[in-house]
């Protein structure tokens, strides 16, 4: 009788540790194609991306219960660290600092079995330095799902970076200068989610238009075509990232310039702009943070530029001005919470910019069944959501030209 219960109790403890022991653990290096980034990374070692940007995200879809992450910081001065932004499924996002240069992570674990989500954020700036991707480990890596059709890119600052706006763990004035980075939290990235669409964050701390503070000794036309914005480095090809909404908000770290060459190379940065974005959406933001005196210029700015554009033929092209300044946070930048106000304003301003546009073309074209079925049924159209028949006024003649809206300009009220 003892020897079969002592049987029973040995298959128990055998069936036990084999449970525990039957999840797999497989590790993915950082460029298997199921991995999917978001933002301006460098690929030159296809196995080990690496990424510089505020914002820059990963989006992962997985099976098992736990999820660990090996990546490696450039660790800038042997000292500077970098923070990320960690989400798992709809838990709360959730804030962590590297520890070294070498970082084996545990971002979850205890997940109920099946199908799980993570994102992976880039908190800090492009001056704390790069983040390297060396892989993932987790029970299984599944496809993804397809990434949202829209695309938005936010162009700026220090405030455009979520620099000094999560006190969370660190207060203001304690601790180091990128302690309260919080790009995920932003204005840039809660806006598009909102309006479910991808983000990507073109942004320095301290950059200006014309003039940057904090001796830094580039403005932002200078390297906006780089990955490595902060040191002017590695070329960013820009196929890989067509935005169907771009805002600008710069100027805060310029000040009250000569209005003429503020304008002027605002024009051409515009310009340059519309090069890189035929299709886009172009939005001129007056920055958050002015106080009076510079909110008044920049009005008078991005006025400028946008009445000078119009009458070059560009009419994909907006100005919003922000109702109050929000400035509550480390340093005059504005506050998690505020960041929350400001997305509110410009999410609100972009659906009823670009649902008017849609009204406003479609409107009394109805009955013109031909144009109609045009619209519906050529396949240039196939990949957008809406069209609408643009009456085209000129001198001499009024005709109607069939354009398209994209699937950004398509944005639900509801």
């Amino acid at each position: 009788m003892m020897i079969r219960i002592s049987f029973f109790v040995l298959l128990i403890l055998v069936c036990n540790f084999t449970f525990a022991k039957s999840e797999p653990s497989v590790f993915y290096k950082g460029n298997h194609p199921f991995i999917k980034y978001t933002g301006r990374v460098d690929f030159s070692d296809s196995e080990k991306p690496k990424f510089w940007a505020s914002g820059t995200y990963l989006e992962i879809k997985f099976s098992g219960t736990y999820f660990n992450l090996k990546i490696n910081d450039q660790m800038l001065y042997g000292n500077v660290l970098n923070y990320l932004e960690i989400k798992v499924d709809d838990q709360p996002a959730y804030r962590i600092q590297l520890k070294g240069k070498e970082n084996i992570i545990s971002l979850a674990k205890n997940l109920s079995k099946g199908t799980h989500t993570i994102i992976i954020c880039k908190n800090t700036e492009p001056d704390n330095g790069y983040v390297q991707i060396l892989g993932i480990e987790c029970s299984k890596l599944l496809k993804p799902a397809p990434q949202q059709k829209r695309k938005m890119e936010f162009i700026g600052d220090s405030m455009t970076c979520g620099t000094g706006s999560d006190e969370s763990g660190v207060k203001c004035k304690s601790g180091q200068w990128y302690d309260q980075h919080n790009a995920y939290s932003a204005y840039g990235p809660v806006t598009a989610r909102s309006l479910n669409a991808r983000w990507q964050l073109s942004s320095v701390s301290g950059i200006g238009l014309i003039h940057s503070c904090c001796n830094k000794k580039t403005v932002m036309p200078q390297v906006f075509d780089k990955i490595n914005m902060a040191q002017d480095t590695i070329a960013w090809d820009f196929k890989r990232y067509q935005a169907d909404v771009v805002t600008v908000c710069l100027g805060q770290n310029d000040g009250i310039q000569d209005s003429t060459r503020f304008v002027e190379a605002y024009i051409n940065f515009a310009s340059k702009l519309r090069k890189y974005y035929p299709k886009a959406r172009l939005i001129f933001l007056s920055s958050p943070m002015a106080d009076t005196e510079l909110k008044t210029a920049m009005v008078k700015y991005i006025t400028a530029v946008k009445d000078h554009l119009y009458l070059k033929g560009d009419k994909n092209i907006g100005t919003y001005i922000f109702a109050k300044q929000y400035h509550q946070g480390c340093d005059g930048h504005p506050t998690v919470a505020e960041h929350q106000e400001i997305a509110l304003e410009l999410s609100k301003y972009i659906k009823k910019t670009l649902n008017y546009l849609i009204q406003r073309h479609t409107r009394g074209l109805r009955k013109d069944s031909s144009v109609l079925e045009r619209c519906s049924t050529d396949t240039r159209f196939r990949h957008f959501s809406a069209v609408y028949c643009e009456p085209m006024v000129s001198p001499n003649s009024i005709r109607r030209r069939v354009s398209r809206v994209q699937a950004s300009t398509c944005i639900s009220t509801s």
